[in-house]
């Protein structure tokens, strides 16, 4: 838009000047012919009287005569010729030729295709003076005053540009800046932007805006509460529920009642894990990435590795591949940088081979790497993981949210989380690059 705006001003500007300067020169051309034509009717006019008298002094003459014998060292720019009722030429400047001028023996004005004269009568229409004015010494005198008028304008020209472009830029400034502070909008940012600073032309689609992240914002705030209010009141009636199935299946004998108690503890273990993700994906989106003082994420790193090191699940298939003097301070939201890791370790785990290991180890001092050796995932399908309820595949475990989560809080941390398969130390499995 800034290049195409300052197209259309230089472009109109240049015209303008063109036409100005055309407008000029054709007012101009005009009036040096109304100067020209005075100047030659008055030179006529004067010169009438002396002719007479020359005439009258010297006699008839058969031959025309030749003024100013003497004085042919320079060029004359009017000349003249005095001619009788018939059309003979008595006398002529020295520059004139002796054949009459091809103009009628009438006073006023004539122009020939070189030479703009003027007619002049006396003694009683006996006596005709015609003084011609060159039309080259016009158009010369026109060229000079027009190139003249040009020469100072074209210095403008460049200057006119540099002083459009500054003004341009200065102008389509708060453009820029409006641009930014939409682009720094989203799920987690949706305060109303300023408008006190912007003109108006601006404030009112600022406003639009505002309106229309404030219609975002509720949507969205209705659809977290939503999903945090149905994942809390689910969670204590699942957990009730689990727990008397847990007890009904000690209570029960082998057999196959016992078999589908401990079916329906598998499906509501599975429910609970499902609603433990929806409360950390409403807490991802509300936005609790940064925090405002730095912490050392090495400690939590330590500690999820050990504790998953004494759950079930991973009990002798972590491997924690960390210096203990090893820091990594970050202005990063402990919890969230938590709930990423988790959910890392728990895909390694449960996607990754059967009581096989799963590798949290520190790479280039600020990427944590969390890797298992099963199977690959196929490129197509690698990319594709972190959307919600995504899958490798249709008989895979897990809630397919949990890599969806952890992409969500890296991009709050202004971290990146990188997947990756096969490894990149191997030929097979899964890794998870983690910068913060």
């Amino acid at each position: 838009m800034t290049r195409r705006l300052m197209r259309w001003l230089i472009g109109v500007a240049v015209l303008f000047w063109l036409s100005a300067a055309g407008l000029a020169a054709f007012v101009m051309y005009h009036e040096y012919q109304e100067v020209f034509d005075s100047a030659l009717q008055e030179t006529t006019q004067r010169l009438m009287p002396l002719v007479v008298d020359d005439l009258y002094q010297t006699g008839a003459s058969p031959n025309p005569r030749r003024m100013h014998e003497a004085a042919l060292a320079h060029k004359e720019h009017l000349i003249y010729q005095a001619r009788d009722a018939t059309g003979q030429v008595l006398l002529h400047s020295h520059d004139a030729p002796q054949q009459p001028f091809d103009v009628p023996l009438v006073p006023g004005f004539h122009q020939t295709a070189t030479h703009r004269i003027y007619t002049e009568a006396a003694l009683t229409g006996t006596l005709f003076l015609q003084v011609a004015d060159p039309l080259d010494h016009r158009w010369e005198a026109m060229r000079e005053s027009a190139f003249s008028l040009l020469v100072p304008v074209l210095p403008l020209v460049p200057l006119s540009l540099v002083v459009i472009w500054l003004v341009v830029r200065q102008s389509l400034k708060p453009i820029a800046s409006f641009r930014q502070e939409i682009a720094t909008r989203d799920g987690a940012n949706l305060t109303p932007i300023g408008i006190e600073t912007l003109p108006t032309e601006l404030g009112t689609i600022a406003s639009s805006v505002n309106h229309l992240l404030a219609r975002l914002r509720d949507a969205i705030n209705a659809e977290r509460e939503f999903t945090a209010n149905a994942a809390h009141e689910l969670r204590t009636p699942i957990a009730g529920a689990l727990a008397q199935v847990q007890r009904l299946v000690l209570e029960l004998p082998t057999g196959k009642t016992r078999t589908r108690a401990q079916d329906v503890e598998t499906s509501l273990m599975r429910l609970t894990r499902l609603t433990e993700k929806l409360l950390q994906l409403a807490r991802a989106e509300a936005g609790i990435g940064l925090a405002v003082d730095a912490t050392d994420l090495a400690v939590p790193i330590r500690l999820i590795a050990a504790e998953f090191e004494r759950s079930t699940e991973g009990a002798g298939r972590i491997v924690l591949d960390m210096e203990p003097s090893y820091t990594l301070i970050r202005r990063v939201d402990v919890d969230a940088f938590a709930i990423v890791l988790r959910n890392l370790i728990e895909n390694a785990l449960i996607h990754g081979a059967s009581h096989g290991t799963v590798t949290i180890s520190v790479k280039n001092h600020d990427t944590i790497s969390v890797a298992n050796d099963g199977p690959t995932v196929p490129s197509e399908q690698l990319e594709r993981l972190t959307a919600r309820f995504q899958r490798a595949s249709e008989n895979a475990k897990g809630t397919g949210l949990g890599l969806s989560i952890a992409a969500t809080l890296a991009r709050q941390m202004g971290g990146v989380l990188d997947l990756r398969s096969p490894r990149i130390e191997g030929l097979d499995g899964f890794e998870a690059l983690l910068t913060v």
